[in-house]
């Protein structure tokens, strides 16, 4: 229906994630020596269909909202299920994740809101049900990425603000502002995020979605295969 959150077909939790995306154009610049420059947005979108679409399946998720002001993207991530918003204030990752968390909440004022990022190719539905199950405990909390210095995910209950702090260090950011960390075992695929050719074979390890894995199956870029 016109001006709703596109659900999951079966939804068995209450809560909502915003995924941030930058114009393909722009997104993973990092891996480009890596992986040609050719391939890197690409990549980029088969990185946020298999997050999108894993989040989309994980019992505990109501709904995705994805905000983005890449078209190709927006299409790409709708057909899978997610409600797509642009990025209208244009003022970077913690501004579009905050206007993202305004747009949930004005359509479902109840709803708890998390952060989680757009490049988790290995993420597994199960594993996200852990850490929002973990998360419903606490006012905030956060998953640290598997470097130990970002963050990849992060959660608001019911009525209180998300507050996002993601980039570089943020890790220490998100402590220092009363969020807790969350320090569960095997929930690797929520840590295992994408910037540079190593992240790339870690999540490869790990086992990637369909629409990362096609490209590698492809040999369409070579990692030391």
């Amino acid at each position: 229906m016109e001006g709703e959150i596109a659900t999951n077909t079966d939804p068995a939790g209450p809560w909502t994630l915003v995924v941030p995306l930058k114009p393909l154009a722009r997104a993973k610049s990092r891996l480009a020596s890596a992986t040609g420059a050719a391939l890197r947005p690409r990549l980029a979108l088969a990185f946020a269909r298999d997050t999108v679409a894993a989040a989309l399946s994980c019992r505990a998720v109501l709904d995705v909202v994805v905000v983005t002001d890449d078209t190709e993207a927006g299409a790409a991530l709708a057909a899978l299920g997610a409600h797509v918003v642009p990025d209208e204030p244009d003022r970077g990752l913690n501004a579009a994740l905050a206007h993202g968390e305004r747009t949930a909440r004005a359509w479902r004022p109840g709803a708890a809101v998390a952060a989680l990022n757009a490049d988790l190719p290995a993420l597994r539905p199960a594993e996200l049900a852990r850490v929002l199950d973990f998360s419903a405990a606490f006012p905030r909390a956060f998953v640290t990425d598997s470097a130990g210095i970002g963050t990849t995910f992060l959660s608001a209950a019911p009525g209180v603000e998300l507050r996002p702090a993601f980039g570089g260090p943020s890790r220490a950011r998100h402590l220092d502002s009363g969020a807790v960390e969350i320090t569960l075992t095997d929930i690797d695929s929520v840590r295992q995020d994408v910037d540079t050719g190593d992240d790339l074979r870690a999540a490869l390890a790990l086992g990637t979605g369909p629409h990362t894995s096609g490209h590698w199956a492809a040999g369409l870029f070579p990692l030391g295969r």
